[in-house]
C-alpha cells in the first residue's frame, strides 16, 4: 500500500514512472519567483515546459527559451483546463502571497478557490499526475519540536488574524486538493518549503537585501527559520515527478533543522554579500523547525549549504542586472 500523510486520503492507483526527458509539464505561476527556478530545473532535465500564466506578454524570455505560454488565470476553470491539456503532469505553483497587507478574504478566496479550479481543470484535462506547492506554515502551531509531514494542519475554522490568514488559506487549499485528488483519481504530491530565498525574490530575500544596505542595521536573533534555496525546492519537485512512489506523499523541503536567521546573515557575509558595518541584534524568539528526513530518504534530495546558494543568487542577480541594462532579458 502506498504511504501517505496521516491527514491525506488514499492515493489513486499507481501510474507508470514518469521520465522527465521529453515529458510535457504544465506549470502555473511560471513567471513568478519560484516558477522561474521550476522552469530552469525541468528544462535541464529535458522536459517540455508549458507555462500557464495570467499574462504571457510579460514573459518573452520564457518563450525565447522554448517554453510554451498559455493564458489562464486561477479564477478561470475553462482556461486552466485548456492550459493543462496534453500535459503529462501539472505543477500547481501559483498562489497569492505578499508581505504588504491584504484583506483576509482575499487570501482565502484566491488560494482556496484557485486550488479548487486547478484540481478540477487537471481532472477535466485528463492529467493524472500533479504536484502542489504548499508551504511549511500550514502546520498547526505547537506539538512536536520538529514538525514532520504528519503533523496536523491548520483548518479554515481556525481563528484568523492578519498574520496567520495566509497560512490558513494554504492549509485549507491543500486539504481540499487532497480530497479532490482522491475523489478524481489524481496522483497528488505536495511540497511544503520553509522560507525560500533566491534571485529576484520580492519577499524574504528582498527584505534581507534592504536591511543590508545601511551602514548600521538591525537583524533578528533567536529566530529559527529553516530557509531553503529556490533551486533546491525546484529540484525537489523534479525528483517527486521522477519518483512514482512519491504519489500520495507530502514533503518538507527546508534548510537544516536548527538554522537561524543569524546563520543566514553569516552565510550572506561569507558568500560576499554586502553587509552593514554594524548589525544590531534584535531578539525574535520564534521557532519553526522542520524534519526533512523524508525528502532525503525517499527522494535523495539535498539542500545545498546557504553560502553556496547565496553565492549563486548574487551572481544571477548581478548578471540579470547587467542584461537589463543592455536590453537583454534575463533567463532567471
Amino acid at each position: 500500500m502506498r504511504r501517505r500523510p496521516a491527514h491525506a486520503p488514499a492515493a489513486a492507483p499507481s501510474l507508470p514512472p514518469l521520465t522527465l526527458r521529453d515529458a510535457t509539464i504544465a506549470v502555473t505561476g511560471a513567471t513568478g519567483f519560484l516558477g522561474r527556478y521550476l522552469v530552469d530545473v525541468l528544462q535541464a532535465r529535458g522536459a517540455r515546459v508549458v507555462a500557464v500564466v495570467r499574462n504571457p506578454d510579460k514573459a518573452p524570455e520564457l518563450s525565447a527559451r522554448g517554453v510554451e505560454l498559455r493564458r489562464a488565470d486561477l479564477t478561470e476553470p475553462e482556461a486552466l483546463e485548456e492550459g493543462f491539456r496534453g500535459a503529462d503532469a501539472v505543477v500547481s505553483n501559483a498562489a497569492l502571497f505578499a508581505l504588504s497587507y491584504r484583506q483576509p478574504t482575499e487570501y482565502l478566496e484566491t488560494n482556496l478557490l484557485g486550488s479548487r479550479n486547478v484540481i478540477e481543470a487537471v481532472t477535466r484535462a485528463g492529467v493524472r499526475r500533479m504536484v502542489q506547492v504548499s508551504t511549511s506554515v500550514v502546520y498547526r502551531p505547537g506539538g512536536r519540536e520538529f514538525h514532520s509531514e504528519d503533523h496536523p494542519l491548520r483548518t479554515a475554522q481556525d481563528r484568523k488574524w492578519p498574520w496567520n490568514v495566509y497560512a490558513i488559506s494554504k492549509a485549507a487549499a491543500e486539504s481540499e486538493t487532497w480530497r479532490s485528488a482522491d475523489r478524481h483519481g489524481i496522483e497528488l504530491s505536495t511540497v511544503r518549503p520553509g522560507g525560500i530565498y533566491g534571485a529576484f525574490d520580492s519577499n524574504f530575500t528582498r527584505v534581507h537585501e534592504i536591511l543590508m544596505r545601511w551602514p548600521i542595521s538591525f537583524y533578528p536573533v533567536f529566530f529559527h527559520n529553516p530557509v531553503v534555496y529556490a533551486a533546491d525546492v525546484a529540484d525537489g519537485v523534479a525528483r517527486i515527478l521522477e519518483n512514482d512512489a512519491s504519489a500520495g506523499r507530502a514533503y518538507n523541503l527546508a534548510g537544516e533543522p536548527g538554522t537561524t536567521s543569524w546563520d543566514f546573515l553569516r552565510a550572506w557575509r561569507d558568500a560576499g554579500g554586502y553587509c552593514p558595518k554594524l548589525t544590531i541584534p534584535i531578539p525574535l524568539p520564534v521557532r519553526m523547525r522542520l524534519s526533512i528526513s523524508r525528502a532525503k530518504e525517499e527522494l535523495g534530495w539535498q539542500n545545498r549549504p546557504m553560502t553556496e546558494g547565496i553565492r549563486e543568487l548574487l551572481a544571477v542577480e548581478a548578471a540579470g542586472s547587467a542584461q537589463r541594462r543592455i536590453g537583454v532579458p534575463s533567463a532567471n
